[in-house]
Order: C-alpha cells, then sequence, then structure tokens
C-alpha cells in the first residue's frame, strides 16, 4: 500500500493556517477611525487655561467668547469659585491658532459697559453682549494660568515707549488713565496704581510714548501735578496748575531740574519716586548717593536730619539721622562711645553724573582722601538758631588713617574742631591740673609763706632800731660834727684847687717866689 492512500483511496490534505474572519473587519475599522478621531482631535484642539478674576461679572458658561482683534478664538468652558473665596475662576477652551501667543505676559479682561472720568466705552457689549479680550504678550511661551485685569489696558503690549514704576508716600488725586505730561504736553498715561504691601507704598505703573521716551533719563523726576497748588510768599501768592484734565482728574508730570547733570538712558521697568510737587524736586535733585557714618563726642542738639552737610561751604550732601537705635543697641553698657550720624553725598552736587558709575568714583575719593587728612566735623552752621551742620574738609596734621564700619555703613573719621576743640583742651588742661598733687603743694607754699611772714618781722624790727639810733642826742652830735667837717674839707679842696691851677701854669713856683702879678683891669687912683 502506497503512502498517502487509506484503503485504496486518496487521502484527505489538511492545512494548519488560519483564515481571517470577516466578523472583524467592522471592529477594526471602528478602532481605525476612532484613533484618527483622537489624533485629530488632538493635533486640532487648542489649550486649556484659567483666567482668575475678582467676580463673575459678565463671565456665562459656555456662551462668554474669548477675542482677538475681534475675532472668535475661545469660550468659557466653566466658571468655579476658588478656594479661599477670594474670587473665581474661568476655565477658558482656546483654539489650536492661539497656542503660540499664550506667553508671560498675554493679558485677559472683560469687555464690559463702563462710565467713568475718562468717557464711555464698551457700548456694543450691551446688544451683544461681554466678552473676554486676549492681548498677546512678548515673552516666553508656554503659559496656562493667568491673573484677568479688571480694567481693560491701557496701552498695547508691543507699543512702542517706556514703561515705568512710581512710589509715593501716599495716594493722591492720580487714578488710572491720567495723562503723564512734559512741559504740559500729554506725552503718556498711567496705566495701573496699587499697593506695594513690601515697601508699604502706592505705586503706579505708567508709559510714556515713543519719541516721548527719550526724554526720560536717569536724572528725571516725576511730581503729581494734579489739581491746583497755591504758594503764598513775601512776593505775593503763585498758583500753579497743569493742563485742564490734571486740573480736573490728576496727572503726572516729569523734567531734569535745570541745575543737574544729564543723566544716563533707561530701561523698561525702571523706579522713580513720585514728589508731592515742582518745588520738591528741587529740594532733592539727584537720585544717586552714598551713605556715611560720623560720629561725635559732641551734643547733637542743633543737629536735624536733612541738615547739610559741606565741604569748604559747598553743600555735597545731607543728614539722614542719627542713629540713635543702633548706638543704643551696641552700647548697652554705658561706655559712653561717640553718637554715630548718617549722611548721604551726592555725586551730582559737584558736577559729577547722576549715575551708579559715580558712585564707585566717589567711593574711591573719600577712600584716598582719608588716608591725607580727610575728616568731618560737627559745626554750628547758625549762631541765633544754634543750628549745626558737618563739615568735611582735609586736615594735614590728622595724619593717614583708614575707613572704618558700623551697620554696615562706611564710616569716615571724625574730630573735633572751633569752640568745640577748645573745650575739649580747657577740660584735658582741667583733668590735668585736677591731677595734680595740690594739697602737697599748698602746703609747702603756707610753710614758705609762714617763713617769710617771720623774715618781714625781723626786718620791720631791724628797721625800727635804726630809727632809734638816729633819733637820740648821740646821733645829731655826730652829724653836727660830721657836718664841721665836711665843711673844713670842702675849704681845703678849694686851696688846693687854686695851688693846682697855678702849679699847671708856672710849674716852677714851686720852688721860685712867685712875681706879683699885674692887675689886668687897674683900679681907679684915688683922687
Amino acid at each position: 500500500m502506497s503512502e498517502g492512500s487509506f484503503n485504496g483511496e486518496q487521502a484527505p490534505l489538511v492545512s494548519r493556517r488560519r483564515r481571517f474572519s470577516a466578523i472583524w473587519i467592522l471592529p477594526l475599522v471602528t478602532l481605525i477611525i476612532g484613533v484618527s478621531m483622537v489624533v485629530h482631535t488632538f493635533m486640532t484642539e487648542g489649550p486649556t487655561i484659567t483666567l482668575d478674576f475678582e467676580t463673575a461679572d459678565g463671565l456665562e458658561q459656555g456662551k462668554t467668547k474669548v477675542r482677538l482683534l475681534n475675532v472668535d478664538v475661545g469660550v468659557v468652558d466653566s466658571v468655579t469659585f476658588k478656594e479661599d473665596m477670594s474670587g473665581v475662576v474661568a476655565t477658558v477652551k482656546l483654539e489650536q491658532k492661539t497656542r503660540s501667543l499664550l506667553r508671560e505676559d498675554t493679558r485677559f479682561w472683560v469687555v464690559r459697559a463702563r462710565v467713568g472720568a475718562r468717557g464711555v466705552s464698551g457700548l456694543s457689549t450691551l446688544l451683544a453682549g461681554t466678552y473676554i479680550e486676549m492681548a498677546p504678550g512678548t515673552g516666553e511661551v508656554g503659559r496656562r494660568e493667568f491673573v484677568g485685569l479688571e480694567e481693560p489696558p491701557l496701552t498695547p503690549i508691543d507699543a512702542p515707549g517706556l514703561r515705568l514704576a512710581l512710589y509715593s508716600d501716599r495716594a493722591g488725586s492720580i487714578s488710572t488713565g491720567d495723562v503723564v505730561l512734559y512741559r504740559g504736553y500729554s506725552v503718556g498715561r498711567v496705566e495701573a496704581m496699587s499697593f506695594d504691601t513690601d515697601r508699604q507704598e502706592v505705586r503706579y505703573d505708567i508709559f510714556v510714548d515713543a519719541p516721548f521716551h527719550e526724554l526720560v533719563d536717569s536724572s528725571t523726576r516725576f511730581w503729581d501735578t494734579s489739581g491746583v497748588k497755591v504758594k503764598a510768599s513775601a512776593d505775593g501768592v503763585e498758583v500753579h496748575t497743569g493742563s485742564i484734565d490734571t486740573i480736573l482728574l490728576g496727572g503726572v508730570a516729569f523734567e531734569s531740574p535745570l541745575k543737574s547733570p544729564h543723566g544716563s538712558p533707561v530701561e523698561n521697568g525702571r523706579e522713580y519716586r513720585l514728589y508731592e510737587s515742582y518745588d520738591d524736586i528741587l529740594k532733592n535733585p539727584f537720585h544717586y548717593r552714598n551713605y556715611y557714618v560720623v560720629s561725635f563726642l559732641q551734643s547733637m542738639g542743633g543737629l536735624a536730619p536733612g541738615a547739610p552737610v559741606e565741604y569748604r561751604g559747598i553743600q555735597i550732601g545731607k543728614v539722614d539721622r542719627v542713629l540713635t537705635k543702633e548706638f543704643a543697641a551696641q552700647n548697652q553698657n554705658g561706655s559712653g562711645s561717640p553718637i554715630p550720624v548718617l549722611i548721604y553725598v551726592e555725586p551730582g552736587r559737584i558736577e559729577l553724573p547722576d549715575n551708579n558709575d559715580s558712585l564707585n568714583r566717589l567711593s574711591r575719593m573719600v577712600e584716598i582722601g582719608v588716608t591725607n587728612g580727610l575728616r568731618a566735623t560737627l559745626v554750628t552752621g547758625n549762631l541765633l538758631t544754634g543750628k549745626q551742620k558737618i563739615n568735611i574738609d582735609f586736615f594735614p596734621g590728622e595724619g593717614a588713617a583708614e575707613l572704618g564700619e558700623f551697620e554696615g555703613y562706611t564710616v569716615i573719621p571724625s574730630i573735633e574742631t572751633g569752640v568745640e576743640r577748645l573745650e575739649t583742651q580747657v577740660s584735658a588742661f582741667l583733668d590735668k591740673l585736677n591731677a595734680l598733687p595740690l594739697e602737697e603743694t599748698l602746703d609747702g607754699v603756707d610753710k614758705v609763706l609762714n617763713n617769710t611772714d617771720k623774715t618781714l618781722a625781723k626786718l620791720s624790727t631791724a628797721i625800727e632800731s635804726a630809727n632809734n639810733l638816729l633819733d637820740s642826742d648821740e646821733s645829731r652830735e655826730m652829724s653836727q660834727s660830721l657836718g664841721a667837717s665836711v665843711n673844713s674839707l670842702n675849704g681845703t679842696l678849694e686851696n688846693l684847687d687854686d695851688l693846682i691851677r697855678k702849679l699847671s701854669i708856672r710849674p716852677s713856683s714851686l720852688l721860685f717866689p712867685a712875681e706879683p702879678e699885674l692887675d689886668p683891669i687897674p683900679e681907679a687912683r684915688d683922687q
């Protein structure tokens, strides 16, 4: 029997290959369609973002649109409360084309009808309903969580110009939307107003339009020009006002003080102090200053914050304050050390640029000056009021010294001069005088005076004895005899004088008799 046969008949062939069943065609097609739909959805669906607002006013789930340049690019998906109930969170679904527009500084705000001091806006929303406006930023791409603005921004994010921050101790009449003026001309606006809790100051964000932003540099000063300011003086009454807008609404003005040197260019985000008036910027015309500490043993009664700091009569800075608190903390043992005073020196006052480079230059000048005798002194500025000021000058006799340090500030060595120095010298002399053995010295002087008294008593006795001797009879007789002897001696001396005269004329007259002399003037004969 041949192989492959069975009872003379051909054996059936068995195939082991699996055949594809038609029943799987429908599920497979469904899977492919589902995957393609997921991929298509993933490729075409836009990002989902969250927006934080203070209230949900104007926001409706599934209805409120998100617009960019008046084109719908998304819709509000849901609105919920924050966990701390401080506001609401709106979840927004955007289209795919907005993915690259979501940047760090992208802004969102609700557009609704508004009536304010600046006019009426958003009237179109009365019929079409409120919507969320989107303003793309220029920062890093990828942000998904944003804080919505409660007020529409006044300047586009990419507008050419300069954004600055102004700080003030208290809020004035300035508000969002007020104008920024340069010599009375509108060149910008106040974009936002807030309170900085860290600095405990009011902050104003302003924008200066191009090309006027080139007028702002490091020496620029800003002041509140709102309302009408009246100043009465001996010359009369002065009234200062801005434009009509600033009188009614408020505004900010800026300019560089005339006497201040030109500053360096500034960038976005630069911070400035907002002064209350134009007169205030003249009192403090400089931004950059170096702080130093000087210490004195003298009375601080006439020294107050704002007192001038001078160099040979030229004001170079002011007194900031007396560091009494720091002094007390470091002198709890009551050692009587000098009292520190915090001062500042402004390089702009000595015709240096009002910038950071001048601060470094000033620091080097002070460091070199101290080695050559630069010292600080406390002097009287006004004899009538008793006000004091600080003078900085060179005293070559003091020699070289080094800068010190106190509470993080550089310390300039100080000395005493004038009346104060004289008082110190007198005090030192009195201290030395008190240190002398005065009691022993006085005892010696007493002994000398006692001996002198005894000597004078003996001398008095001797003089009295001499007077008694002169008043006695024997003394008088002796005086008479002495007088007769003196008269006799005078006669003898006269005769001797005649003899000497004759001998000088005729030396031989001592040996030979002298001839009678003729009378040069004969006497008249008797008649």
